[in-house]
């Protein structure tokens, strides 16, 4: 992840054109307009309307194609993609609740709730 003393861009700035995240990640800049329609890839737009792609664009649009190379079709990368998302989600989610459950254990010294 780039910081910016070290003069390497954060992953989620977007920094790259379509020519150059299409060399990165071997899709043509036909399917990175695809994906976009589909809405499996958002990249940020200039205010001139120019596609910018960040880092994290980049490592989206390669597990895209590793879907995709694994035999599903642009609808299922999608399905994959939503349910990836919500389990994270619910990971967050989770993890927030086990906070909360931890938080009273430590207020209830006899470890009951």
């Amino acid at each position: 992840m780039g910081t910016p003393h070290d003069g390497t861009p954060a992953d989620d700035h977007a920094v790259y054109g379509m020519a150059v995240a299409a060399e990165l990640t071997g899709v043509s800049p036909a399917m990175l307009r695809a994906y976009e329609a589909k809405k499996l890839i958002s990249p940020h737009r200039t205010p001139g309307g120019t596609r910018r792609y960040s880092a994290d664009d980049i490592t989206e649009i390669r597990r895209i194609t590793a879907l995709l190379a694994d035999g599903l079709n642009l609808a299922g990368v999608e399905a994959v993609l939503a349910l990836e998302g919500r389990n994270d989600e619910l990971r967050d989610e989770v993890g927030r609740l086990q906070g909360l459950v931890d938080d009273q254990g430590q207020a209830d010294p006899r470890g009951t709730l």
